[in-house]
């Protein structure tokens, strides 16, 4: 058995700043991760993080402002203020960590417009803001001489008396199940991308951490908000940042108009990203696309200032559409690419399932409600991975270690032996996982209906019946990614379950949650929060109310 005051899931920018959090605070801390810390999804967030410096002439309530209304006003009020009065803080220290921001010609720090913002207030480090935030991370958590078990795969969370007090993982290099006590255990293992075909998120994003806490009791709110960015090449989903737009760049149909102007007439391209993937789909929908997509056109930024901001996606138009957007217009269209939604925390990352702790993408404060502003959600790690570390290892000096033994890796080995003795079954998880994709991509996108999503609730049930008789082929123990991708595909099928239960059971159409046959937002009945837990009969529903504190619901226009 491994012992830990706190254990930190996930070792993207939410995992580490909880866990460099909680060392500076004194309590002996490991970090557990299925891939290397550096190739964490961290590294597609591209654009930029956002910030009010005051002295930029901006406030943080005008910031906070701008994320509730982004939010479509389901964003918890108090949890945004918090956000956002400690994000030039956090950007600050990034910078001391050592983050070599871009920088305008007076050199200061430079920033970029983003989406559904009155100002400009993304900082950013050309077009790979989240890689280069998590490579200087990583090397702060080596300083503090944090314990890094990488290339481990959790399997469950170890539970006594209804608390959390460690979890079981499998090293994959050996196939060996082992027990990892710890006082308090911090959940930030990223979102659930990969539920979706395509998606802009990496193999790995398949909402393991949300899982976890679903099958241990705790709750998931705001599982029906899925945001598509509207900028992803058709050919792979790849992400064309919305530092492209940021930057000056248009949007265009087929006719060659930039439509922007019908949907939004004064943020144009910079409008809230749920808006710009309606108006981009209602484009196409209507046959003013090119082969089910429109147009993102930057050759008037001229090859220096994309070589300078926005080499990366450059790079992938070319490799991956054949398009280079010095030349010539590159073919997007809206791509699933973010969960708003995530296991219910506090401002602390304080879960319903005492010692258990969530922070990041996985977790859900509300602070991005109906719908993400871009560049939020490396704020979003940065600020709520701190406190969360900090509230661990705070909670962790009050209490005592459980007596847990080893039983529960012993009966993981034996459902992992199980599943690997299986032979009578004919399914295999690769089929599976893609008609989930694709049945979720169909039904829960853009767009929605009733009819629609109860197909995909049966299509769902169907998989998960289908998913007890997958064969695992591959028998060995030395990174067995046959029987990982196996087990992923397991929490995948409960994450798409309480996404489609919470958008059934949201009867309006509110920021990403655009129903088709409900084309009304309505406050009077649903300025609520879902909450979805698990039970035997399948997933029960409640509800929260939203925190409003000085900004009260408006008609959302931009």
């Amino acid at each position: 058995m491994i012992d830990q005051d706190v254990l930190v899931i996930g070792a993207g920018l939410a995992g580490m700043r909880a866990a460099l959090a909680a060392a500076e605070n004194g309590s002996s801390v490991a970090v557990i991760t299925k891939v290397y810390p550096v190739r964490s999804h961290s590294n597609a967030a591209q654009g930029g993080i956002n910030a009010a410096l005051t002295d930029r002439g901006d406030k943080w309530e005008d910031h906070a402002y701008d994320t509730v209304k982004g939010s479509d006003y389901l964003g918890d009020q108090d949890a945004i203020s918090v956000m956002c009065e400690e994000a030039g803080q956090e950007v600050i220290n990034m910078e001391h960590y050592g983050t070599i921001f871009s920088r305008d010609d007076s050199g200061h720090l430079g920033v970029r417009a983003f989406g559904g913002q009155r100002q400009a207030r993304t900082f950013f480090v050309a077009d790979f803001t989240g890689q280069a935030l998590l490579h200087v991370l990583h090397e702060q958590v080596l300083k503090h001489k944090v314990k890094v078990y990488e290339e481990w795969f959790v399997l469950s969370l170890v539970m006594e008396d209804g608390e959390c007090c460690g979890v079981t993982a499998m090293d994959m290099r050996t196939g060996e199940i082992h027990t990892f006590r710890a006082k308090a255990v911090i959940l930030a293992s990223g979102g659930l991308g990969r539920v979706f075909e395509p998606s802009t998120n990496a193999l790995i994003c398949t909402g393991d951490g949300m899982a976890q806490a679903y099958r241990a009791g705790g709750s998931l709110m705001d599982m029906e908000m899925v945001q598509y960015h509207p900028t992803t090449l058709k050919s792979n989903g790849a992400l064309m940042s919305e530092a492209a737009r940021g930057e000056g760049g248009y949007l265009l149909n087929s006719e060659g108009e930039r439509f922007m102007k019908k949907y939004a007439p004064n943020m144009m391209e910079l409008a809230s990203r749920d808006v710009v993937s309606r108006a981009e789909q209602t484009e196409i929908n209507e046959g003013r696309g090119v082969n089910g997509c429109v147009f993102l056109d930057c050759r008037h930024l001229g090859e220096k200032v994309i070589n300078e901001r926005l080499v990366t996606i450059r790079e992938a138009g070319i490799d991956f559409a054949g398009a280079d957007m010095v030349y010539e217009p590159v073919p997007i269209r809206p791509g699933m690419h973010y969960i708003m939604g995530g296991i219910q925390t506090t401002v602390d990352g304080v879960t319903n399932v005492p010692g258990l702790y969530a922070a990041g993408e996985t977790a859900c404060v509300s602070v991005h409600g109906g719908n993400r502003l871009g560049a939020n959600s490396l704020l979003d790690t940065l600020v709520f991975g701190k406190r969360s570390g900090l509230h661990a290892a705070e909670y962790s000096k009050k209490t005592t270690a459980k007596n847990i033994g080893d039983s529960s890796a012993k009966d993981e080995k034996v459902r992992i032996q199980a599943l690997l003795d299986r032979t009578d079954g004919n399914e295999a998880f690769g089929k599976i996982r893609l008609e989930m994709g694709q049945t979720m991509n169909e039904h829960l996108a853009v767009y929605r209906d009733q009819q629609g999503m109860e197909k995909a609730r049966e299509k769902i049930k169907e998989l998960q019946g289908r998913y007890q008789n997958v064969i695992v082929q591959d028998k060995g123990k030395t990174f067995n990614t046959n029987l990982i991708f196996t087990l992923e595909l397991g929490f995948m099928l409960d994450c798409a379950e309480a996404i489609v239960a919470s958008a059934l059971e949201r009867k309006e159409s509110r920021g990403a949650h655009t129903r088709k046959d409900m084309p009304k937002r309505d406050d009077e009945n649903w300025l609520k929060h879902v909450v979805v837990t698990r039970t035997e009969g399948g997933p029960s529903i409640s509800y929260k109310p939203v925190v409003i504190t000085q900004w009260e619901p408006q008609e959302r226009k931009y």
